[in-house]
């Protein structure tokens, strides 16, 4: 996998604030949201996409999912709802080649909220 922003942020070489982080996952504010709450969870495994995640990868995606679950609590848009995107490939609108969830939610999503 090429070098890219999110290993840079794994490796610390990039300041970010983390709002989660544990062994194998690191969850933060996006630089440019979309919503009131829009916060990225990603692996600290290099997995490009869910394209070419391997069966092994199935628990961490998983976890993933969890954590995601964690946080909405924590912020408390868990009772209204929120939203839950992976894009995947260019055409998918996927930017970063590392495996990324956005976590939106903090007011009422159009359908048409995307994040690139």
């Amino acid at each position: 996998m090429e070098d890219n922003v999110f290993l840079k942020i794994i490796r610390k070489e990039i300041p970010t604030k983390f709002i989660y982080e544990d062994d194998d996952i690191l969850a933060f504010y996006d630089i440019h949201p979309i919503a009131p709450v829009h916060v990225l969870i990603i692996p600290k495994k290099p997995i490009e996409s869910i394209a070419s995640m391997a069966e092994e990868d199935a628990p961490l995606i998983g976890k993933m999912f969890l954590v995601a679950q964690g946080i909405a609590r924590d912020l408390n848009i868990s009772e209204k709802g929120y939203k839950l995107l992976i894009r995947v490939g260019r055409d998918g609108g996927q930017e970063v080649p590392h495996l990324h969830l956005h976590l939106l939610g903090g007011a009422r999503l159009a359908e048409d909220i995307h994040p690139v």
